[in-house]
């Protein structure tokens, strides 16, 4: 039987139990990357970040603030758990592309799952794939982050296409550029609309004024994630989700207690009519304290500009959930989740604005 298997195999008449590179990610510094595809087919162009986060990805795939971007996972071990849908951060998944070392697949014949979690409905991989979303495996992820530290966040073509030649594709980043782009009008609702959702109870670290009103919020949805909402709801808070274009005076005319400016993607300074609104709400509405946390979110730039500052592009930005920022205010080091390529520059605020947060890893507001 075994010497027959041989001969199909030998024949190419029998599926090979491993999977060969068949996908290539060009970067715009001339390097070529061969790896193995998993999702998703075709050809996409994005901007290359890397990820420090140990875990945490089905949240990431969902991370409006990542549209535009092909996020590459530092762990080497992404999929063991799966994916479940309650840990989803919106409801579908922008970012372009995942790279990724090393895959937990399914393999040989039976089909074995090699996901091991009791909350997993189902594979990485078949979650990509059904989301029409690409990535890729078995790259050296370590060296293209080296790379990305030393040069800064580099924009690259991730192609499973054949027919591409690499020259082709490498002319492909070169043309291609995320500054200036308006990427919060691909994210934002349409409409807007009422968020009652709670945090669950058993994964509510925190129940003291769960369920006591207290304050009304209007969020400007600039690319929200669903836990902040979450979060806001589970302590009472009457949430009304409104587009990133909605009028700063029909938010006046709401009277609420508080104002949120989310998280999202790109870079600030394409978006200046989110600028003019938060001018137009400043002074007249609190922010609430949770909207000047999104400093740690990458809406800080925003009031930044607002308040008569500049923002500049960052080296290779802030992705992961382990990021150190000193609160001035307290003097306490709190650890925080960040995702953003924009800063502050500290040397174009105005007298009288006070900055409350610092990253201790490079000093940025």
């Amino acid at each position: 039987m075994w010497k027959n298997l041989w001969w199909w195999v030998v024949l190419g008449l029998a599926e090979r139990p491993w999977k060969v590179a068949d996908a290539r990610l060009v970067l715009e510094d001339g390097s070529i990357w061969r790896a193995k595809s998993f999702g998703a087919s075709g050809t996409q162009v994005g901007e290359v970040v890397f990820n420090t986060s140990l875990t945490g990805y089905p949240e990431i795939l969902t991370d409006p603030s990542y549209a535009g971007q092909f996020v590459l996972m530092t762990n080497p071990h992404i999929g063991n758990t799966g994916v479940n849908f309650d840990d989803e951060e919106s409801r579908q998944c922008f970012l372009a592309g995942l790279v990724i070392r090393s895959l937990s697949i399914r393999k040989f014949s039976p089909p074995f799952n090699f996901t091991s979690n009791w909350r997993c409905v189902e594979t990485l991989g078949d979650y990509l794939a059904e989301r029409n979303i690409m990535g890729i495996y078995d790259v050296d992820t370590r060296a293209i982050t080296c790379r990305l530290r030393q040069d800064g966040s580099l924009i690259g073509v991730l192609s499973t296409e054949q027919s591409r030649s690499n020259e082709e594709l490498l002319e492909m980043s070169r043309s291609w550029d995320i500054v200036g782009i308006d990427l919060i009008s691909g994210v934002t609702c349409n409409a807007p609309y009422e968020w009652v959702d709670k945090t669950k109870s058993e994964w509510d670290f925190n129940s003291n004024g769960r369920d006591r009103e207290t304050y009304r919020v209007i969020a400007y949805d600039f690319g929200i994630k669903h836990n902040i909402l979450r979060r806001l709801a589970s302590y009472g808070c009457k949430i009304t989700v409104v587009p990133s274009t909605w009028p700063a005076a029909e938010t006046l005319k709401l009277k609420p207690d508080g104002v949120l400016f989310s998280n999202g993607p790109g870079d600030p300074s394409a978006v200046p009519h989110a600028v003019e609104t938060v001018k137009e709400i400043l002074g007249k509405v609190p922010f609430l304290e949770f909207a000047w946390a999104i400093s740690y979110l990458g809406r800080h730039q925003l009031l930044g500009q607002a308040l008569g500052g500049k923002t500049f592009k960052m080296k290779f930005g802030h992705h992961g959930g382990n990021h150190p920022v000193r609160n001035l205010r307290n003097g306490r080091v709190e650890i925080s989740a960040q995702n953003h390529n924009y800063a502050v520059d500290p040397a174009s605020l105005p007298e009288g604005v006070e900055v409350t947060h610092v990253n201790l890893n490079d000093g940025s507001f």
